[in-house]
């Protein structure tokens, strides 16, 4: 097909136009709130008068094209080719009288009848709810009626500020410990929805009421480790919401066989309030994200190991003791592993990374993996040689989100490093 030819807006192409409206949520929006905007024009690339003379068999084939698909939509034309070829009346806009015809035309009419419906259950709730509904359309769809559960929650914590229980004994149908922890930011934004506008609101924070985008859940953020907001996004939903939360624990391993705890025990878990106030004569902490690692520590003097899955460190935020102590962080060389050090050093500023280090990464070529999901964060608790490597594994300069799991690390070698 001539490069011209190509050009020139095909029923294809004008439906991939109307799609993109309903990927925006556009569509589904005016259902809910007409804006007036139809009927609807959309402007068609057509040929020229000299496309027409080089070319008019393809151009006839284009506007029968667009004639015989005409039916959800119709088709204003102009004269084009007068002085050239004669007259010839082609398609220059394709008109969608009611919005219905536009998500017939895309073959969306059932999804848009239970978006409607859905909207209007919503609206029986609280009508407050539809505001919702308007700024999250295809969220509203993906959800169907965990939409409504999670707004009877909202609705529910709207009227009891404090609860002062905890998620689990949320005696409403339908509403379990599972069903909270996959919906906070939808129960956050719905309860937001019910509560009069205020700075900071999502009605203030939507800053694009036309585009259908989820927003980041600010109380999830990396932040609220050195902010103490919270310790996980469960611990922070309980606490935004007055809910009673199990505590934190932490789990360490004294590696200095002189020292005594609790008797002979020397793998203790305790909870993260009883931990920050502990008083051990520990010099060095080492803090490990892989359990086997953790365990397989040998005996140290004066040395403590410590458990934290992930990002699980959050719980030494207020242990003031292991200021006076050489931290050690040994974390898997990849992204999120410098990215749990920025975290960790956000608390305590002087933990020092093991083994998280150029050389460890190529000497063990052949137990490399790939990161699902590198983080492209910024960070700025990293030394210089740190956020070197850091930038080397999300810039792929070693191979495609390469990653070293620390567990693959020849244990000799992490010895000589560690001990």
């Amino acid at each position: 097909m001539p490069a011209e030819t190509s050009s020139w807006t095909t029923v294809a192409g004008l439906r991939a136009l109307s799609l993109k409206a309903w990927n925006s949520g556009a569509l589904l929006r005016e259902l809910l709130e007409p804006s007036g905007a139809y009927p609807r024009r959309r402007s068609l690339k057509r040929p020229t008068a000299a496309a027409l003379l080089s070319d008019y068999a393809a151009a006839h084939r284009w506007a029968a094209e667009l004639f015989a698909g005409a039916g959800p939509y119709s088709l204003e034309t102009v004269e084009v080719g007068h002085r050239t070829v004669g007259s010839n009346r082609i398609p220059a806009a394709a008109v969608f009288v009611t919005v219905e015809d536009e998500v017939a035309f895309v073959g969306k009419s059932r999804e848009a009848a239970r978006f409607q419906e859905l909207a209007s259950q919503l609206g029986e709730l609280d009508p407050l709810l539809l505001g919702w509904a308007a700024r999250r359309t295809l969220k509203l769809l993906e959800l169907g009626s965990d939409a409504l559960t999670a707004a009877r929650v909202a609705m529910w914590l709207r009227d009891n500020a404090v609860p002062g229980i905890y998620v689990r004994q949320l005696a409403l149908p339908g509403v379990h410990t599972k069903f909270i922890e996959r919906n906070r930011q939808v129960i956050d934004q719905l309860l937001a929805a019910l509560s009069p506008v205020s700075e900071g609101s999502e009605a203030d924070t939507d800053s694009e009421a036309s585009a259908d985008v989820p927003e980041p859940d600010a109380s999830e953020s990396d932040a609220a480790l050195e902010s103490g907001a919270g310790r996980t996004p469960a611990a922070r939903f309980a606490r935004r919401h007055g809910f009673l939360h199990p505590p934190e624990l932490v789990r360490f391993r004294i590696l200095d066989p002189e020292i005594s705890v609790l008797g002979c025990a020397r793998d203790i878990t305790v909870t993260a309030e009883a931990f920050s106030t502990l008083q051990l004569p520990v010099h060095t902490v080492i803090a490990t994200e892989n359990q086997v690692n953790f365990l397989a520590l040998p005996e140290r003097g004066e040395t403590l190991a410590l458990y934290g899955a992930g990002y699980g460190f959050s719980s030494l935020r207020d242990a003031a003791w292991l200021r006076d102590c050489q931290i050690l962080y040994w974390g898997d060389i990849d992204t999120h592993g410098f990215r749990i050090l920025d975290q960790l050093r956000a608390v305590h500023p002087h933990v020092e990374s093991v083994l998280m280090d150029e050389e460890t990464l190529l000497t063990h070529r052949d137990a490399w993996g790939q990161e699902p999901t590198p983080s492209r964060a910024i960070l700025t608790k990293l030394t210089a040689t740190e956020t070197a490597l850091y930038e080397a594994l999300g810039n792929d300069t070693y191979g495609s989100a390469v990653r070293l799991e620390q567990e693959l690390i020849n244990w000799h070698w992490a010895l000589k490093r560690l001990l």
